[in-house]
Order: structure tokens, then sequence, then C-alpha cells
């Protein structure tokens, strides 16, 4: 007589964690193994960077600025124009810029990343390498998650530099700041950390970024319509951990790391 095992509500969301994490192992392990694919490594970087640079640099002025007017305006009414400046830079470079690296790494970079794992293991071109004993994880995962990590690392540094010459352009062309103030402020409140830990976000981000894309590409539902699913699916997941992980970093590092006093 046969049984039927139940399984509890969210078991399946589980699994899927589990199976996600592993992944993740299974990549961080594959880094040190040789043969070590270089040409794909560079390839993926160069994909990746040309389909997010231009988006990520024209979303990154918008940034800077909504963040230097809302600040502007509320450290005019407190009366601490002079902090104009070091708030906003602060709030771009810890952020904003990592943030908005990531969102674009997964929205663009990560989609396309999906699509093109998910299109070949509906064809059978991952099972058929597996029976040729070719690991599909250092082959393919392994170039494209380091090329996410890579690209995200510069990318942040250039959403810095964009977010705040457009939060400086903004403060001092329509609030009437002054340059001197905005450059002072941020210069006596700002610490070398605070670029540690955007680079550290922008690294961490860009690696779940593939890992999440990865993993979606190689389960997908049979048929087209499984992979933009599985496209769609990543993006949503990739941006829910990146909130969450964001969280979490940014109260660590307010918790270890002491603010700079004037």
């Amino acid at each position: 007589m046969s049984t039927k095992t139940r399984s509890f509500p969210g078991a399946g969301a589980v699994r899927e964690t589990g199976r996600l994490y592993a992944l993740g192992l299974d990549v961080a392990r594959s880094i040190f193994k040789r043969p070590f694919q270089f040409r794909e490594l560079v390839q993926q970087f160069w994909f990746i960077a040309s389909v997010s640079i231009l988006p990520t640099a024209l979303v990154s002025i918008p940034f800077g600025a909504v963040i230097a007017l809302h600040l502007g305006s509320l450290t005019t009414q407190i009366g601490a124009q002079s902090f104009t400046g070091a708030a906003s830079v602060l709030a771009i470079i810890q952020q904003a810029s990592p943030v908005v690296t990531a969102l674009l790494i997964a929205g663009a970079g990560g989609s396309a990343m999906c699509a093109d794992l998910g299109s070949r293991t509906i064809r059978e071109e991952i099972d058929a390498m597996e029976v040729l004993g070719v690991s599909p994880v250092q082959r393919l995962i392994v170039p494209r998650v380091l090329a996410a990590m890579a690209v995200a690392v510069f990318l942040n540094g250039l959403v810095s530099v964009v977010g705040v010459l457009g939060g400086y352009v903004f403060n001092v062309l329509m609030q009437d700041g002054t340059p001197g103030a905005y450059l002072a402020s941020f210069s006596a409140l700002a610490q070398l950390p605070d670029l540690w830990i955007s680079e550290i976000k922008a690294l961490l981000f860009g690696f779940v970024a593939g890992i999440v894309a990865a993993y979606r590409g190689l389960n997908p539902k049979a048929g087209p319509k499984g992979v933009g699913d599985a496209v769609n699916q990543s993006v949503v997941i990739t941006f829910l951990l990146l909130f969450l992980m964001n969280l979490v970093l940014s109260s660590l590092y307010l918790q270890l790391v002491p603010p700079k006093g004037m």
C-alpha cells in the first residue's frame, strides 16, 4: 500500500532556495578550477558592459539630481545648507550607486544571460555538455558571473561620478548652492570606507544577479514561453534579494564603521 507524503506549505520555495545556494557554492568552487574560460569571460564582460553602460549613465543623472534637490530643500529648512554636499554625495555613493548599478546589471545583462542559458537548456545543449563530461558551471556560468561582478564594480564607479556631478550641478544652479561649501562639507564628513562599502555592495550584487540569472536559465519550463517566464522571474527575484542584501550590508556598515566627525 503506497503512502503519499505531504509537503509543508512553502516547501517548494525552500527547495528552490537550497538549489540556488548550491549553485552559488558550485560557482565559487569552480572559479579556481582549470582550464579557466578567459575568452568567454572577456566576451561576456564586453557584452554586459555594452548593454549596461549607457542606461546606467542616463539613470544615474536623475538619481543624483533628485537626491540633491530633496536634501537641499531639507537642509535649507533646518538651516544646514553647508551640509548639502556631504549628505548628497554620501547618499549617492553608499546607497544609490550600488543599487542603480545592480538593477541595471540584473535588468539588462542578467535578463540576456538568463535568456541565453534558457534557450541552450530547452535545446538540450546543457544535457549534451554533461554527457560529454563538460561541466556547464565551469564552462558557461563561471565566466558570466565573474563578468557580471566585474562590470558591476566598474559601473558603480561610473554611477558615483555621474551622480555626484549631477547633484553638484543641480544644487549649484537650481538651489543657489555654493560650490565651495558643497565640496568642503563632503571632504569633511566622507571617509574612505564609504567608497569601500559601495564597491563591496556592487561586487556582491553582481554575484547575486549572475547566480540568479544562471539558475533560472538552467531551470526553465518547457518551450519558449518557459524561457520568457524564467527571464521575468530572474529579474524579480534579483531585485528582491538586492534590496534585502542592501538593508543588511548598510545596517552592518553603520554599526561597525563609526561616522566621521567635523
